[in-house]
């Protein structure tokens, strides 16, 4: 879920460049793992983190040799422009005024579990843990907070970059590196058009894409 924007904008780039159209389908990293695992028919699974595509790989799910990081994901705590709550910090989550905080579900969600993490990090879990409302994933979360049903909301950097409000980036010592990978889907019968997308990723106008949207991506590949 936290490519809908960025592949959003990649997809029309990956089109005029190749020919090939791409459809793309979000979810929570888990809940494409289960689809995959039930022969979903996907090309290239683009994960938010590298355990899910470890478990693909252990199962024989994917194209040996396929596996690659493509991006490290940035944590962010999104206040919306309609929360009255002054919050300018994460710890001031644990403020009175701060009635609800949306995150993704974090069994689900590897940006959910970062936030916890956070949370914990920054020692105020145990005070804010009844105010959290869980969505199943992070486009979800983001949800709450546009409809003004959450005063703050933690999500992908990329998803809230462009958004009113208050967009603050959580320091990345506050939890575990959110490193993801890709794989190809052992099962495709469009391997050359997953392989033109993967290398459109890695080392062409997608990486940049993704450098620019609110993603840390490795060092040059060639």
């Amino acid at each position: 879920a936290n490519l809908t924007e960025v592949f959003g904008l990649m997809g029309p780039v990956f089109e005029a460049a190749t020919g090939i159209h791409p459809v793309f389908s979000f979810g929570s990293t888990a809940q494409l793992t289960q689809q995959i695992e039930s022969a979903a028919p996907y090309d290239v699974f683009a994960a938010a983190d590298a355990e899910h595509v470890d478990q693909l790989d252990a199962k024989g799910l994917l194209a040996p040799g396929s596996r690659a990081v493509y991006a490290t994901g940035i944590l962010a705590m999104w206040i919306p422009p309609q929360t009255k709550a002054k919050i300018s910090r994460i710890e001031d989550l644990a403020s009175p005024e701060v009635r609800v905080i949306s995150i993704a579900r974090p069994e689900l969600a590897p940006y959910g579990q970062a936030t916890v993490e956070t949370l914990q990090h920054a020692g105020i879990w145990d005070r804010v843990q009844s105010k959290v409302v869980y969505a199943s994933n992070i486009g979800m979360a983001k949800q709450y907070g546009t409809s003004g049903n959450a005063d703050a909301v933690f999500t992908a950097y990329s998803l809230v970059l462009n958004e009113g409000g208050k967009v603050i980036p959580v320091d990345e010592s506050a939890h575990r590196p959110i490193t993801q990978e890709l794989g190809i889907v052992a099962a495709t019968k469009n391997r050359q058009g997953a392989r033109t997308f993967v290398d459109f990723l890695l080392r062409g106008k997608g990486r940049d894409i993704l450098a620019s949207h609110g993603y840390r991506v490795p060092a040059n590949l060639h």
